[in-house]
């Protein structure tokens, strides 16, 4: 071989090489994309970090009372700052990381320890890693209709504008000696949501946390000593905890995780943020078990991704990762130094301005259903005239290229509300997701028997035509 030549590389050895190359530039594109945003609007991105308070603190809040103390708020405070900060990193969306509901429920209402917890929230991660590793995941999101689709969303939506309703009606004490202050702090922090609908620059996550701690300050001033390192530690939950109360559980959060956390994030990215790349199911996969397989040995709460967090966010101005990095900052600092005084800053945050805060997240996302049949649908793109038509087969009864009727209209959005009518109905994503397979697939069962009854009449009148004809020859 000729001195000054290089040796070329192994064919694998070269494919991993070129692979890490193209993930170090698409990293290195992120960063400059956050930070090109943040410089833009640093107020805006601000604000949209905290929008996702009204999903967070109340189950924060919940699982960290003395009676029952479900996980560690320091650990928590820390692993999902550090999950932020990771994911505004990788993503370069406001993507947000939630509890899980469906656990946090059944954990509040039977009382879990942190061993009971943690093992629900790792038999979770194994599920869903398990369906991402076998491509799973891929082909439930090239299955699932549009349609379907929209109406989890819509259904999350609905659901939130409940909740929003229950938050708001919970009275409250104030410092201030006065009877009706909890209805006086809605009816402003109201106008304030009308507000930002003008002023959209505005950064009104912000201003409303900044007035809940004002008001919550009183009471937060009675106890000086809040302050302490957190540290967290590791344990390992015991056999019988997943059996039991860790399948019992995550049973329930399967559903939910795949449908809302995975598979709808996905699409609400490409609906709110069509000039970013939308992470890929299976990369939503990967990022939910790895959360959840780090963060739950330590007593950190199960935790995923949501589309309600991400409508919120970017409802009170986040448009890229730096939002949730800075948020993730501020959670890590207060988990290593401040975890007491996050405690009862969460159970002094006025209910009032929470439950504004959730019925604004509540009105982005039920409004991603406006796009059902425009061509922001992923299923659809501009046909001639301007008409929406097909890109993909997911319904039998529309072809690629084929343009939208009124009754595909009708249609599309009857599955749509039917999903979403089922999330609200049952208060389970799952349930309202066979809803909508259901109608979905009733349809397409009508349109093949319409299509298999015309094929037999057409059939029947050639037959016909051909017997005359023959009799005809013979006479």
């Amino acid at each position: 071989m000729a001195e000054g030549t290089e040796t070329p590389l192994p064919r694998p050895i070269s494919k991993i090489k070129i692979t890490v190359r193209s993930q170090y530039d698409q990293l290195k594109k992120t960063q400059q994309y956050n930070l090109e945003i943040f410089r833009q609007q640093p107020l805006q991105e601000i604000s949209g970090a905290f929008g996702d308070l009204g999903t967070l603190l109340p189950i924060l809040i919940a699982y960290t009372n003395e009676s029952h103390a479900g996980i560690d708020l320091n650990s928590t405070l820390m692993f999902t700052g550090l999950f932020n900060i990771l994911s505004g990193m990788i993503f370069g969306i406001p993507l947000p990381v939630q509890p899980m509901k469906a656990i946090a429920a059944v954990a509040l209402s039977r009382q879990f320890n942190k061993e009971e917890v943690a093992s629900a929230g790792l038999f979770v991660a194994a599920v869903v890693g398990l369906l991402t590793v076998t491509g799973l995941l891929t082909w439930l999101n090239r299955r699932i209709p549009i349609p379907v689709i929209k109406g989890i969303q819509v259904g999350v939506g609905l659901s939130l504008f409940s909740y929003a309703g229950k938050v708001l009606s919970q009275s409250e004490d104030y410092s201030w000696e006065f009877s009706d202050m909890h209805h006086l702090v809605v009816f402003f922090a109201f106008l304030g949501l009308l507000a930002s609908f003008t002023f959209r620059r505005a950064p009104t996550a912000l201003i409303l946390l900044f007035a809940g701690i004002l008001i919550a300050l009183p009471n937060l001033l009675r106890d000086p000593s809040l302050l302490g390192i957190g540290r967290p530690h590791a344990f390992v939950p015991p056999f019988r905890s997943f059996l039991n109360e860790g399948i019992a559980a995550g049973l329930g959060q399967i559903p939910l995780t795949t449908l809302n956390s995975i598979i709808a994030v996905s699409a609400l990215s490409a609906d709110l943020l069509p000039d970013v790349p939308a992470p890929t199911p299976t990369s939503m996969g990967f990022s939910v078990t790895a959360m959840n397989l780090i963060g739950c040995w330590f007593g950190s709460m199960p935790v995923c991704h949501g589309s309600g967090g991400l409508a919120a966010q970017y409802r009170f101005g986040a448009r890229s990762g730096a939002s949730v990095i800075f948020l993730g900052l501020i959670k890590f600092v207060l988990g290593l130094f401040g975890g007491p005084l996050a405690k009862q800053v969460f159970q002094e945050f006025p209910k009032a301005i929470l439950g504004i805060m959730i019925f604004a997240a509540a009105l982005e996302i039920a409004n991603v259903g406006n796009t059902l049949n425009t061509t922001r649908a992923r299923d659809l793109e501009e046909g001639k005239n301007g008409i929406a038509t097909a890109t993909d087969g997911r319904s039998k009864a529309l072809e690629p290229g084929e343009e939208l009727t009124q009754e595909m209209r009708s249609r599309r959005w009857t599955v749509m509300f039917i999903t979403a009518g089922g999330i609200l109905a049952s208060k389970n994503d799952a349930i309202g997701f066979i809803a909508g397979m259901l109608c979905h697939c009733s349809y397409e069962l009508h349109d093949r028997y319409v299509a298999g009854r015309s094929q037999r009449e057409g059939t029947i009148r050639l037959s016909e035509e051909e017997d005359r004809a023959s009799q005809n020859e013979a006479h």
